[in-house]
């Protein structure tokens, strides 16, 4: 049987800058998978903290915190081409060389291409809600998926998620404090301050519509 995917390419139009990104820009930030896991250091050009966003949407807020913290390296996994594209141009636009994009899917690159424990940070940030009961199987935060993303993260290594889909963060709450990998940053109030995370258009557009936004920060332990 094929995995239950927790995407649906809706690549929907591609604006004519975008697309220009995506055919000028990809040498520059993009990678090409191969069969061995990526080796970092290389893919860098040194060491640093690192930080791996995973479904970046249109990419504005990853370019922000790339902008804010130079001494970081990001990468940012994304199967919209469109959000691809404005993510190459906004990285070009503000002269960024500590990000490097992935165009597939995140869980197959979690499971072949990334390297255990090689990560600072890992964020999650308003995945498809899946909001039918039919289709919670699609959701992304899923036990497995997140014994992945422990695998990837260092030991005291930081996964921060939102959602604005109040059911969906019960459940993300759930599936989290039953990991054994984690323990919760906030294991008073449960749900995390959203701290420094760059607000994106998304979210902007939650607010405006009166929907609140609930974050998790959860610890490698």
């Amino acid at each position: 049987m094929k995995p239950i995917r927790s995407f649906v390419l809706r690549q929907g139009r591609m604006t004519g800058a975008q697309r220009a990104a995506l055919n000028h820009l990809w040498n520059d930030y993009g990678v090409d998978l191969a069969a061995a896991p990526l080796d970092l250091d290389t893919l860098f050009g040194r060491s640093a903290a690192r930080v791996l966003e995973i479904g970046f949407g249109m990419g504005d807020a990853l370019a922000e915190m790339a902008r804010a913290h130079p001494e970081q390296d990001f990468i940012g996994i994304e199967v919209h081409r469109p959000g691809v594209g404005n993510l190459l141009r906004l990285l070009a636009e503000q002269q960024s060389s500590n990000v490097r994009v992935i165009c597939a899917d995140a869980v197959e690159v979690l499971s072949r291409y990334l390297p255990d424990a090689a990560f600072d940070a890992v964020h999650l940030f308003f995945p498809d809600p899946w909001p039918k009961r039919r289709h919670h199987k699609r959701r992304i935060v899923q036990p497995p998926f997140v014994a992945l993303v422990a695998k990837k993260l260092k030991l005291g290594g930081c996964f921060h998620l939102c959602t604005d889909w109040a059911e969906y963060a019960v459940q993300m709450l759930e599936v989290l404090d039953a990991a054994p990998e984690f323990a919760n940053a906030c294991p008073a109030d449960r749900y995390a301050e959203r701290g420094a995370r760059p607000p994106s258009k998304f979210e902007r557009r939650a607010t405006r519509e009166g929907r609140d936004v609930w974050d998790l920060v959860f610890l490698v332990t």
